[in-house]
C-alpha cells in the first residue's frame, strides 16, 4: 500500500487517515505521581455520548487502534459502554493504566482490550511509594497477574528517573515473574513543563544527577551483559541502543552533549483527544481550542495542519527534547502501527 493512503507528501499536512487514537477517557487518577499534576486539578470525563459522536469521524479515518488513556481511564464510570462501543465499532483497543485497580476489572479488561500497558516505576514498595504517591505495588502486581490470567498479558511501561534507575535489570526480572509480555523504558520528561496536566511552571529533581551518570552507564552494561537474551527476543522493548539515548538525555541535561536526534512522525499517523474533546497532535503538544465533534475537521483545521507543518519541520521546541519520540515507515504505517502496540515496540 502506498504512503498515500495514509498521510499526504511533505509540504502538505492534511491527514485523510488516522490509524491510532488516543482517548484520554478522564483527567482524574488514583495515582500522586510527583511527574504528573492530572491528580491535582483533573475533573473531567470523557462521555459514552461524546465517544458515540466521535465514531463517524474515526471510521471515515480509518482508525484501526484506539488507545484508552488519561489520568486513570478506569476510572471513568463508562469505561466498559466505551470500549464496548470501540470494539463494535471494529477498532482494536489498548489499555494505558497505573493498573491500581486492574485487578479488579481483569476479567472485563481481558475480554475487551487486546493490549494492556501498566505503568510500574518501582520494584519495591518505598520506590513505588515515592515516585507514585501510594503504597499500592503489591495491588498493582496483583493487577498484572490477574490481566494475565484472563488472558492478556501485560506489557510493562517504566519511566526511568532518579528514583529507579538503579533498578533496571530487576524490572527486567520483575516483568517475567508478574507474568508481562515485554517491559519497556522511558526517561521521565523534565523539559515540558505542561506535559501530564501540569499547570504551573514544572521544577523538580526527578532527573538524573551528574554524579549519578557514570553508575547509569554501568547500569545499562550489566544489562546489555545480563540480558542479552531478553534485548534479542523483544522482551525489553529497546535495544541496547536506543535504551543508551536516556542516557544521553539526562546528560544533555546538565550539558554533557546534544540532546539525541529525535526522528518522530507520530501527528502523521495518530492523535490525541483529550476528555474535554481537545485534540491535539501528540501527548507533549497541546492543540487548539476545540472544534466540535468531527475529528476530521478538527485536524484539518488551518491551526492544526499548521502545527502539524511546523512540526515536520523541525520548529517545534518541544520535539527537541522529546523522550518518546516514534516512527513508522509510511509506506506501512497502518501494519507498524498494530505490530508496535500487539507485536513488538517500533518506537525510535
Amino acid at each position: 500500500m502506498s504512503a498515500q493512503a495514509f498521510i499526504d507528501p511533505p509540504g502538505d499536512s492534511r491527514l485523510r487517515r488516522l490509524p491510532l487514537v488516543t482517548l484520554y477517557l478522564t483527567e482524574r487518577c488514583n495515582s500522586r505521581c510527583v511527574t504528573c499534576d492530572y491528580w491535582r486539578h483533573g475533573r473531567a470525563d470523557m462521555s459514552l455520548n461524546a465517544v458515540r459522536r466521535l465514531a463517524p469521524s474515526l471510521e471515515r479515518l480509518g482508525t484501526e487502534v484506539a488507545l484508552l488513556s488519561g489520568g486513570e481511564p478506569l476510572l471513568n464510570p463508562e469505561w466498559v459502554p466505551i470500549a464496548e462501543l470501540l470494539r463494535e465499532s471494529g477498532l482494536k483497543l489498548w489499555l494505558l493504566t497505573s493498573g491500581l485497580s486492574l485487578a479488579k476489572h481483569a476479567r472485563r479488561a481481558g475480554a475487551l482490550f487486546q493490549a494492556i500497558t501498566v505503568s510500574l516505576d518501582g520494584t519495591d514498595r518505598e520506590t513505588y511509594q515515592a515516585i507514585r504517591g501510594l503504597d499500592a505495588l503489591d495491588n498493582v502486581c496483583e493487577g498484572i497477574r490477574a490481566a494475565a490470567a484472563h488472558g492478556v498479558a501485560p506489557s510493562l511501561r517504566v519511566t526511568v528517573q532518579r528514583a529507579n534507575f538503579r533498578q533496571l535489570p530487576r524490572f527486567v526480572a520483575m516483568a517475567k515473574e508478574l507474568g508481562a509480555r515485554q517491559v519497556s523504558f522511558l526517561a521521565v520528561d523534565v523539559a515540558n513543563p505542561h506535559a501530564f496536566g501540569r499547570t504551573d511552571d514544572f521544577k523538580s529533581d526527578i532527573a538524573l544527577l551528574p554524579e549519578d551518570l557514570p553508575v547509569f552507564d554501568q547500569v545499562l552494561r550489566t544489562m546489555e551483559l545480563e540480558h542479552a537474551q531478553e534485548f534479542q527476543s523483544g522482551f525489553i522493548a529497546e535495544s541496547p541502543k536506543k535504551l543508551r539515548r536516556i542516557w544521553e538525555y539526562f546528560a544533555a541535561i546538565h550539558g554533557q552533549g546534544a540532546y539525541p536526534p529525535v526522528r518522530c512522525n507520530a501527528p502523521e499517523f495518530s492523535a490525541v483527544v483529550g476528555a474535554t474533546g481537545r485534540v491535539q497532535p501528540c501527548f507533549f503538544i497541546s492543540g487548539p481550542a476545540d472544534v466540535g465533534v468531527d475529528l476530521t475537521i478538527a485536524l484539518n483545521s488551518e491551526t492544526m495542519t499548521e502545527l502539524r507543518a511546523n512540526i515536520r519541520a523541525g520548529k517545534r521546541s518541544e520535539c527537541k527534547t522529546c523522550v518518546c519520540s516514534m516512527w513508522r515507515d509510511p509506506e506501512n504505517i497502518g501494519a507498524q502501527t498494530a505490530s508496535g502496540i500487539f507485536g513488538a515496540e517500533t518506537s525510535a
